[in-house]
């Protein structure tokens, strides 16, 4: 429960999966609530707390700008060369 939650904005991590940003989401969640795996009582809660934090994490990564790049070029979803042979 000790492990750092890694940074997953580029240019620290050049491709972010879902799995990526779901283990993050895991990670705070665990560490904010103190349990590693929540009870069956406390399941439910546990999962809807994971799955808001992934889309807030998600979110926050397709809006940020990086070094002057849009969220979907900073996140690897957009490419200045395509678009350029797509225009030009």
């Amino acid at each position: 429960m000790c492990r750092s939650i890694k940074t997953l904005r580029p240019p620290a991590t050049p491709e972010v999966t879902e799995d990526d940003i779901r283990a993050a989401a895991l990670q705070y969640v665990r560490k904010i609530s103190g349990f590693r795996a929540p009870a069956a009582h406390n399941r439910e809660v546990f999962e809807q707390a994971v799955d808001a934090v992934a889309t807030a994490t998600h979110d926050l990564l397709a809006g940020l700008q990086v070094r002057g790049r849009s969220g979907a070029a900073a996140a690897g979803g957009g490419n200045g060369s395509a678009r350029s042979a797509q225009t030009g």
